[in-house]
């Protein structure tokens, strides 16, 4: 991931950039952990750490093996994992999560967030999605999820200890009351859930009780954040959490995304993590300025390592930041096959295949620039940006063709092509804001084309990129960037990703 940039006093937001929604955050000891939803991706929840709650660091993935993560080739795009929450308790890190269209809600345990996770407790006592886990004094396992609505369980085995019964769920009248998380904060549990829809509607609301299970009393300010009917640059503010940093200051994370280009706006990103402060007054939660360049925290920064821009694939696995669709079998995707490249062999004919074989990483800036050398004499690739099977640009090499191809919805068509020389091939792509102006101008431009030994970058096509957003596809994710082999035997020797806005 990008390395958020401090400046003047002040820290980037978000500060996990691109398709990272749903974060959920524990601290022990100096350390901060956080997690986020991956839908149809694989290896699923990626894991972050951070020492100073604003430079992350992905130390893996909680579910990188086929036994832990089942995603079905028929399983459509942003189903998948959804919305999980990770705590600590007794010794041990506890992730629960739901598995949208086949496992539904199961739970992982580990001693070291960065893995290996167990294999899975399922939970069939517990209905519905975004599960969160709390324990109250006497061990007392609480379980609640979206709706909203709670029952007690076992974690060691999955048990449901009762029936589920409705707990409060927002404002009347309000919709989708979802993301709940629980804790114990002075004399007082906090129930804590987003409402108003994953849209422009999202909000963050609380309310309070003397016991878990309630009766919760709401704060007479909710929504205690929201960014709707606002100009402001980040929407779709909600799904949080809260973590108290060891100097006894509190802070939220949370899920926002970045519109851009005319009305009504579309984000590209997906949604992002973000950061806000959180002050106590009279026993509620007042949430600071949610801003770009947000005031440093009162602590030092402790940056954490740069990500490296290229890939040379020269390590025997793929880093944790690389991520496929709905599975990832060695057979078809490996580095060991040639020597310093990846190797990816084609099932899927098509990036608009469930089943294609893809290897890509999330774009984490509104604008940024991707190069891959491929060497396609034994079938059929590329580089693509990819949204979801129906909406997807990408350009595609084979043998001394190179193609440039869209789809949108239920258009799919070849916008570009040109002859290059034979052998390895450098692909590109480079996305731009659009200029201001038109209130109908969509977000950004997407080049493709193809990049000279010397580093000149020929453009082939121009694309509008309102149509690889949510606001366009629907769903849930944002755009990952990649290679695929859609025929035969495709062969990549590196891969390149550089952000173009700082």
């Amino acid at each position: 991931m990008s390395d958020p940039k401090s400046r003047a006093g002040t820290v980037t937001n978000p500060v996990i950039p691109g398709f990272h929604p749903d974060p959920s955050i524990c601290r022990v000891g100096d350390d901060y952990y956080l997690v986020c939803s991956s839908f149809e991706y694989f290896p699923g929840v990626p894991v972050f750490h951070s020492r100073d709650l604003v430079h992350w660091t992905q130390i893996g993935n909680a579910l990188d093996r086929p036994s832990q993560l089942r995603l079905p080739p028929d399983m459509p795009s942003s189903a998948g994992i959804y919305a999980p929450t990770l705590r600590h308790h007794d010794g041990r890190f506890w992730l629960i999560v739901t598995n949208v269209g086949d496992d539904g809600n199961m739970l992982f345990t580990a001693t070291d967030p960065a893995g290996p996770w167990s294999e899975p407790v399922r939970l069939p006592g517990v209905a519905g999605i975004d599960p969160d886990l709390a324990w109250d004094e006497d061990g007392t396992c609480w379980c609640t999820v979206a709706g909203v609505s709670q029952v007690r369980i076992d974690p060691l085995s999955g048990a449901a200890l009762g029936e589920p019964r409705r707990l409060w769920s927002g404002t009347p009248g309000a919709q989708a009351p979802e993301a709940p998380h629980l804790y114990r904060i002075g004399d007082y549990w906090y129930l804590l859930i987003a409402e108003g829809g994953t849209e422009r509607g999202h909000g963050v609301s609380i309310a309070r009780g003397r016991t878990p299970s309630g009766p919760f009393e709401p704060c007479p300010a909710n929504p205690v954040l929201t960014h709707r009917s606002t100009g402001h640059a980040i929407q779709n503010t909600g799904h949080a959490d809260l973590v108290r940093a060891p100097d006894g200051s509190w802070w939220m994370v949370l899920l926002g995304v970045r519109p851009r280009g005319g009305t009504p706006g579309w984000h590209v990103l997906g949604r992002e993590t973000f950061l806000a402060p959180v002050e106590w007054v009279d026993g509620w939660p007042v949430v600071g300025e949610l801003s770009p360049d947000m005031p440093v925290p009162a602590w030092p920064l402790r940056p954490g390592p740069v990500p490296p821009v290229r890939d040379d694939f020269d390590e025997a696995g793929l880093h944790p930041r690389w991520i496929s669709l709905r599975e990832r079998p060695e057979r078809l995707c490996t580095t060991e096959e040639r020597s310093g490249w990846l190797t990816l062999h084609a099932a899927g004919a098509s990036v608009d295949e469930p089943d294609v074989v893809f290897v890509g990483r999330r774009q984490q800036h509104l604008s940024c620039a991707a190069r891959t050398l491929v060497d396609p004499d034994e079938g059929r690739g590329g580089l693509a940006v990819r949204l979801d099977e129906r909406h997807h640009y990408e350009i595609e090499a084979s043998g001394r063709e190179v193609r440039v191809l869209a789809r949108v919805g239920p258009l799919r068509t070849e916008v570009a092509s040109a002859r290059v020389p034979a052998g390895p091939v450098a692909l590109g792509v480079e996305i731009t804001p659009q200029p201001p102006g038109d209130p109908r101008t969509g977000p950004d431009r997407i080049a493709f084309g193809v990049e000279a030994p010397d580093g000149t970058f020929t453009a082939l096509a121009m694309l509008d990129g309102r149509y690889l957003s949510t606001e366009v596809a629907g769903g849930f994710t944002g755009r990952v960037i990649g290679m695929y082999a859609a025929e035969g035997t495709v062969h990549f020797d590196w891969f390149d990703y550089e952000p173009l806005d700082g």
